[in-house]
Protein backbone atom coordinates (compact mmCIF):
# COMPACT_ATOMS: atom_id res chain seq x y z
CA UNK A 1 0.00 0.00 0.00
CA UNK A 2 3.08 2.39 0.82
CA UNK A 3 4.53 1.49 -2.27
CA UNK A 4 1.52 1.89 -4.72
CA UNK A 5 0.97 5.65 -2.37
CA UNK A 6 4.50 6.50 -3.04
CA UNK A 7 4.38 5.63 -6.79
CA UNK A 8 1.46 7.45 -7.66
CA UNK A 9 3.01 10.42 -5.64
CA UNK A 10 6.22 10.25 -7.62
CA UNK A 11 3.74 9.97 -11.32
CA UNK A 12 1.75 12.74 -10.27
CA UNK A 13 4.90 14.98 -9.26
CA UNK A 14 6.40 14.24 -12.76
CA UNK A 15 3.14 14.90 -15.03
CA UNK A 16 2.50 18.12 -13.09
CA UNK A 17 6.40 19.39 -14.50
CA UNK A 18 5.78 18.04 -17.62
CA UNK A 19 3.85 20.58 -20.35
CA UNK A 20 5.63 24.06 -18.58
CA UNK A 21 5.79 26.60 -21.80
CA UNK A 22 9.26 26.83 -23.41
CA UNK A 23 10.03 30.44 -24.58
CA UNK A 24 12.60 31.62 -27.11
CA UNK A 25 13.35 34.77 -28.72
CA UNK A 26 15.80 35.69 -31.54
CA UNK A 27 16.62 39.36 -33.45
CA UNK A 28 18.63 40.76 -35.85
CA UNK A 29 19.38 44.45 -36.76
CA UNK A 30 18.26 45.57 -40.32
CA UNK A 31 20.36 48.05 -41.87
CA UNK A 32 16.98 50.11 -42.29
CA UNK A 33 14.61 52.56 -40.66
CA UNK A 34 11.58 51.00 -38.63
CA UNK A 35 8.77 52.32 -41.07
CA UNK A 36 10.57 50.30 -44.24
CA UNK A 37 11.04 47.27 -42.29
CA UNK A 38 7.44 47.43 -40.37
CA UNK A 39 6.44 47.67 -44.81
CA UNK A 40 7.85 44.61 -45.45
CA UNK A 41 6.21 42.13 -42.70
CA UNK A 42 3.68 44.67 -40.97
CA UNK A 43 1.26 42.88 -42.95
CA UNK A 44 0.07 39.98 -41.42
CA UNK A 45 0.01 37.72 -45.08
CA UNK A 46 3.16 39.30 -46.08
CA UNK A 47 5.13 36.51 -44.17
CA UNK A 48 4.38 34.74 -47.90
CA UNK A 49 6.74 37.40 -49.71
CA UNK A 50 9.90 37.14 -46.96
CA UNK A 51 9.94 33.91 -45.02
CA UNK A 52 11.49 31.39 -47.16
CA UNK A 53 9.86 28.30 -45.66
CA UNK A 54 6.77 29.84 -47.03
CA UNK A 55 5.30 29.11 -50.71
CA UNK A 56 2.09 30.81 -50.36
CA UNK A 57 0.14 32.80 -47.57
CA UNK A 58 -4.03 32.73 -47.82
CA UNK A 59 -5.63 35.67 -46.14
CA UNK A 60 -9.00 34.78 -44.63
CA UNK A 61 -11.15 35.98 -41.40
CA UNK A 62 -13.00 34.51 -38.74
CA UNK A 63 -15.59 37.02 -36.79
CA UNK A 64 -12.89 39.67 -36.34
CA UNK A 65 -9.68 38.12 -36.41
CA UNK A 66 -7.46 38.03 -39.50
CA UNK A 67 -6.22 34.18 -40.32
CA UNK A 68 -3.49 33.56 -41.96
CA UNK A 69 -3.01 29.79 -44.38
CA UNK A 70 0.34 29.47 -44.68
CA UNK A 71 1.48 26.59 -47.44
CA UNK A 72 5.34 24.92 -47.16
CA UNK A 73 7.73 24.90 -49.71
CA UNK A 74 7.95 21.27 -49.41
CA UNK A 75 4.57 20.55 -48.44
CA UNK A 76 2.29 21.06 -45.51
CA UNK A 77 0.25 23.40 -44.12
CA UNK A 78 -0.01 25.72 -40.83
CA UNK A 79 -3.09 28.34 -40.25
CA UNK A 80 -2.36 31.10 -37.64
CA UNK A 81 -4.75 33.74 -35.86
CA UNK A 82 -3.67 37.10 -34.79
CA UNK A 83 -4.04 37.75 -31.57
CA UNK A 84 -3.59 41.53 -31.18
CA UNK A 85 -1.69 44.53 -33.78
CA UNK A 86 -0.22 47.97 -32.68
CA UNK A 87 1.06 49.28 -36.04
CA UNK A 88 2.33 52.50 -34.07
CA UNK A 89 4.17 50.25 -31.84
CA UNK A 90 5.11 48.13 -34.72
CA UNK A 91 4.26 44.53 -33.20
CA UNK A 92 1.12 41.87 -33.77
CA UNK A 93 0.74 38.59 -31.81
CA UNK A 94 -0.56 35.54 -33.42
CA UNK A 95 -1.64 32.29 -32.41
CA UNK A 96 -0.90 28.92 -34.31
CA UNK A 97 -4.50 27.51 -34.71
CA UNK A 98 -3.47 24.02 -36.75
CA UNK A 99 0.08 22.94 -37.73
CA UNK A 100 2.56 20.23 -38.76
CA UNK A 101 5.38 21.58 -36.23
CA UNK A 102 6.30 20.16 -32.44
CA UNK A 103 4.67 22.65 -30.60
CA UNK A 104 0.77 23.18 -29.11
CA UNK A 105 -0.28 26.77 -27.12
CA UNK A 106 1.98 28.63 -29.46
CA UNK A 107 1.68 32.48 -29.43
CA UNK A 108 4.33 34.66 -30.75
CA UNK A 109 5.04 38.37 -31.31
CA UNK A 110 7.07 40.02 -34.03
CA UNK A 111 8.24 43.61 -33.72
CA UNK A 112 10.26 46.32 -35.05
CA UNK A 113 12.12 49.11 -33.03
CA UNK A 114 14.87 52.02 -33.92
CA UNK A 115 17.85 50.55 -33.32
CA UNK A 116 20.83 52.87 -34.13
CA UNK A 117 20.31 54.20 -37.72
CA UNK A 118 18.11 51.43 -38.13
CA UNK A 119 16.00 48.89 -37.16
CA UNK A 120 15.97 45.80 -35.04
CA UNK A 121 13.33 43.25 -35.78
CA UNK A 122 12.41 40.70 -32.47
CA UNK A 123 10.75 37.01 -33.13
CA UNK A 124 9.41 35.77 -29.88
CA UNK A 125 7.72 32.81 -29.17
CA UNK A 126 5.90 30.65 -25.94
CA UNK A 127 5.19 27.40 -26.45
CA UNK A 128 4.52 23.44 -25.36
CA UNK A 129 6.32 20.80 -26.94
CA UNK A 130 4.27 18.32 -28.48
CA UNK A 131 5.12 14.81 -29.79
CA UNK A 132 9.26 15.84 -29.34
CA UNK A 133 11.25 17.02 -26.10
CA UNK A 134 11.59 20.42 -24.93
CA UNK A 135 15.11 20.76 -27.11
CA UNK A 136 13.54 19.52 -30.16
CA UNK A 137 10.71 21.64 -30.31
CA UNK A 138 12.74 24.82 -29.52
CA UNK A 139 15.57 24.14 -32.06
CA UNK A 140 12.67 23.91 -34.51
CA UNK A 141 10.90 27.55 -33.85
CA UNK A 142 14.48 28.72 -33.40
CA UNK A 143 15.23 27.52 -36.81
CA UNK A 144 11.84 29.27 -38.57
CA UNK A 145 12.73 32.27 -36.65
CA UNK A 146 16.76 32.32 -37.96
CA UNK A 147 15.17 31.59 -40.94
CA UNK A 148 12.97 34.11 -41.47
CA UNK A 149 14.74 36.62 -39.59
CA UNK A 150 18.02 36.79 -42.24
CA UNK A 151 15.52 36.83 -44.71
CA UNK A 152 14.68 40.01 -43.46
CA UNK A 153 17.65 41.25 -42.88
CA UNK A 154 18.60 41.20 -46.74
CA UNK A 155 14.99 42.02 -48.03
CA UNK A 156 14.23 45.11 -46.15
CA UNK A 157 16.68 47.82 -46.94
Amino acid sequence: MIRTTLSAAALLALSSTAGYAIETSKSVDVAAPPAAVWKTIGDFCGIGQWHPAIEKCAPSTKGDKAIRTLSLKGGGTIVEEQVSRDDKKMDYTYAIVESPLPVSDYTSTIAVTPSGSGSKVTWSGKFKAKGADDAKAKEVITGIYDAGLAAIAAKAK
